[in-house]
């Protein structure tokens, strides 16, 4: 029997389920009384999760990470579903899938990863080439890369979204290049390659999105531009000759600054033509990817506008669905 992933929940459907725990919280409530706040997920979505008059025992009787069959009953509250659960008992790991749990990316990564080595091997700096070619000789950093999320709950939060992300940049440049000629195609390609690389360090990505301590002290940034000294340091190894030290600022550069300003976590801002137009492509698809995933992944009904979204400060507009009422209010509630 198929099991009923989160997805297909609908309000006031009783269920009993697994699904992975991937946040939880002991709270009170205006009494006073404790209360279990779960993040329930499956590879389909995200739900949250309560269960009254909790307990310290029954908040340390499991982790995040551990599977959880789940006895309850979905409602709609404040526009969004949630599971109001009465019981769970925790299930071995080596009893469930663990494909079915986590999100993936609707691409295959094998074929994107192709299509990566296809666009960046072509490049005709040699010393760029080179560097290339000492990322993906590396076996456990490409294994990596291909598994890891682009982010833990903003754009591409999901198996091979880190991969995805920077294939469809990568595209994206290839398809502009030709209208700004005065940029240098392969210092943007390999801006685009490199600019979020240190994420293979920054995050876990196992069973639960998370960060790493190395993630949490020190974040993908300065890891990525630590990434790229130890691969240089590789690079007159296959071309005879070091790394050119310009070339070398120019990336590093990149790197430091697709973030584009200071408040959104930049140490220095675009200060090249291949910076610049890195940090807006690199901006362009997170945006347009949250935007595409709060719509598609909204499951409020008829109404026109997606729940307010506080990481965009924002409702969107999904569009009137014929039969429906119209929703006039644009606002925050």
């Amino acid at each position: 029997m198929s099991r009923r992933s989160v997805e297909l929940l609908a309000d006031g459907e009783a269920i009993e389920e697994v699904y992975l725990v991937t946040d939880k919280q002991l709270r009170t409530n205006r009494q006073g009384n404790p209360f279990l706040q779960l993040e329930l997920r499956d590879k389909t979505g995200a739900i949250s999760a309560r269960m009254w008059n909790a307990n310290e025992h029954l908040f340390r009787a499991f982790e995040e990470g551990d599977f959880l069959r789940i006895k309850g009953k979905v409602q709609l509250y404040q526009g969004s579903l949630q599971i109001l659960f009465t019981a769970f008992e925790r299930v071995d790991k080596a009893h469930v899938t663990l494909a079915e749990f986590m999100p993936q990316s609707e691409h295959d990564i094998g074929r994107m990863y192709e299509r990566l080595r296809s666009i960046l091997l072509k490049v005709d700096d040699m010393h760029l080439r080179a560097l290339v070619e000492c990322f993906l000789m590396d076996e456990a950093f490409v294994r990596d890369f291909c598994r890891a999320p682009a982010g833990i709950r903003n754009h591409h939060a999901y198996v091979g979204g880190l991969l995805e992300h920077v294939v469809h940049l990568l595209e994206a440049a290839d398809r502009l290049l030709p209208l700004y000629t005065e940029l240098n195609r392969d210092l943007l390609l390999m801006g685009v390659f490199l600019h979020d690389v240190g994420k293979v360090r920054e995050l876990s990505f196992e069973r639960v999105f998370g960060y790493t301590d190395e993630g949490q002290l020190v974040g993908h940034i300065v890891i990525g531009v630590e990434m790229l000294d130890e691969k240089v340091a590789q690079v007159p190894g296959l071309t005879g000759e070091p790394f050119p030290k310009e070339l070398l600022l120019r990336l590093k550069h990149m790197i430091l600054s697709h973030h584009g300003a200071y408040e959104f976590g930049s140490p220095r801002l675009p200060m090249t033509p291949e910076a610049i137009a890195l940090h807006h492509l690199d901006n362009l698809d997170a945006k347009v990817h949250s935007f595409t995933r709060d719509i598609r992944d909204d499951r409020q009904g008829p109404s026109a506008w997606t729940p307010y979204n506080h990481s965009l400060q924002r409702r969107l507009f999904k569009g009137v669905k014929e039969g429906a009422e119209p929703v006039t209010d644009g606002g925050e509630s």
